[in-house]
C-alpha cells in the first residue's frame, strides 16, 4: 500500500471515519467522482465495528478506509480491520481554517477525509503495533513519571526555602538529592506547632512521592531497553543514542516502508529547511516548526551528546564557526544530517 501514490487506480470507493470517543461517523465516497453515496454513524464498539463493515460491503467490495486519529480514538476501529484485511489509510486532525466555510459535523468531517484522502499523492499508514505500540506506551507513561517527579522535587525545595527555622537547618548546605532523602525521614513531633507539623507533613509526602516516581520511571526505561535490545540494538551503538532516544526514534518510524524516503523523515522530525524563496532571492529558508516534536527533541538530545563527547562532531562544529555559522545554525544542519 505505501507504493501507491493514487487511490483511484486501485480501489472505487473510499469510506472516511471521522472517530470520535463514543461514535464513528463514516461516509462512503465514490473514489472517481468524489460523490457521497452513503452515511452512517455507529458506537465505537466490536459492534459498531462491524456494522461499519456491512456499510462498507452496501457500497462496493473494492474499498479503502479513510481514519482520523488511528492512534487514539479510531484506535480499536484501525485494529478491527486490520484483522479484516482492510487497506487503512491514516489522516492527521483537520485545522479549521480549512473546512469549507467553517462548517463542522461529523459526517462532513467524515466525507472530508474520505475525499482528502483520494487527493493525496502520498498515503499515509497507520502506526503499528506490537513492539512499537509496546514502546509507545512505556514512554508515555516514563514521561508522565519523570515530569510529576520533577514537579514534586520542586514543590520540596520550595517549602524548604520557606520552612521554619528550626526545621530548615536541617537541610542547610544540602543538594536537592540530599534534601530528598532528609525530608522522606522527617518525623513530627508533639511540641511543634500546626505550621511546622503541617510542613513536615507535606515535605515527607512529596519527597516519598519523589522516590516513587523516579523508581518508577527507572522500570520503565528498563523494559524500554529491553524492546530496544531485542528490535533494534543497532540503534544503541550509535554515538548519543540511549534507550529512551532510540524508542522515540523508532515510534516515530514505526515499521517498514511508512516513511517513504529520508527527506519524508527529516520533514516528519521537523528538521528539513522549509524554502522561504520570493522574487530574485533564492537561496534563504525558514525554520521548520512542524512535525513530530518528540522526534525533534530526541535528535536535538543526540546532538547535544555528539557535541560535547564525539570529536568527529567538535571537529565539524569548529570548521562551521570559522565558516561564520552560529551555534543555533550547526545544531540544525546537525539534527539534519542526523
Amino acid at each position: 500500500m505505501t507504493s501507491l501514490t493514487d487511490l483511484r487506480e486501485v480501489v472505487d470507493v473510499v469510506v472516511g471515519v471521522d472517530t470520535h470517543v463514543l461514535t464513528h461517523s463514516a461516509a462512503a465516497v465514490a473514489a472517481h467522482t468524489g460523490g457521497v453515496l452513503g452515511e452512517v454513524t455507529v458506537e465505537a464498539t466490536a459492534e459498531g465495528y462491524a456494522q461499519l463493515i456491512e456499510f462498507a460491503d452496501s457500497h462496493g467490495m473494492l474499498r479503502a478506509w479513510a481514519i482520523e486519529g488511528t492512534g487514539g480514538h479510531g484506535a480499536g476501529l484501525a485494529r478491527h480491520l486490520e484483522q479484516h484485511e482492510e487497506v487503512v489509510v491514516e489522516l492527521d486532525r483537520p485545522e479549521r481554517a480549512r473546512r469549507r466555510n467553517g462548517a463542522k459535523s461529523d459526517p462532513l468531517d467524515a466525507i472530508r477525509a474520505a475525499r482528502e484522502a483520494v487527493a493525496r499523492s502520498r498515503l499515509g499508514t497507520p502506526r503499528a503495533a506490537g513492539d512499537r505500540q509496546a514502546l509507545s506506551v512505556l514512554l508515555a507513561a516514563r514521561r508522565s513519571a519523570v515530569e510529576a517527579g520533577t514537579d514534586a522535587q520542586r514543590q520540596v525545595f520550595s517549602l524548604v526555602i520557606a520552612a521554619p527555622e528550626p526545621l530548615r537547618a536541617r537541610f542547610r548546605s544540602q543538594k536537592l538529592p540530599e534534601m530528598l532523602t532528609t525530608a522522606a525521614a522527617l518525623r513530627v513531633h508533639t511540641s511543634w506547632d500546626g505550621e511546622t507539623v503541617a510542613t513536615v507533613t507535606v515535605l515527607r509526602s512529596l519527597a516519598r512521592r519523589a522516590h516513587a516516581l523516579a523508581d518508577e520511571a527507572a522500570a520503565h526505561e528498563k523494559a524500554i531497553l529491553a524492546i530496544v535490545r531485542s528490535w533494534r540494538p543497532d540503534l544503541l551503538d550509535q554515538p548519543g543514542i540511549g534507550p529512551i532516544v532510540a524508542a522515540t526514534v523508532l515510534c516515530a518510524w514505526s515499521h517498514p516502508g511508512r516513511i517513504h524516503s529520508e527527506a519524508a523523515f527529516a520533514m516528519l522530525a521537523g528538521v528539513a529547511p522549509i524554502p522561504a524563496n520570493s522574487g530574485q532571492v533564492t537561496t534563504r529558508h525558514r525554520l521548520n516548526r512542524h512535525g513530530d516534536r518528540q522526534l525533534n527533541r530526541a535528535l536535538h538530545t543526540i546532538v547535544l551528546s555528539r557535541i560535547r563527547y564525539d570529536d568527529r562532531t567538535r571537529d565539524y562544529v569548529a570548521r562551521r564557526t570559522s565558516e561564520g555559522k552560529t551555534r543555533r545554525e550547526i545544531k540544525r544542519c546537525l539534527k539534519r544530517y542526523i
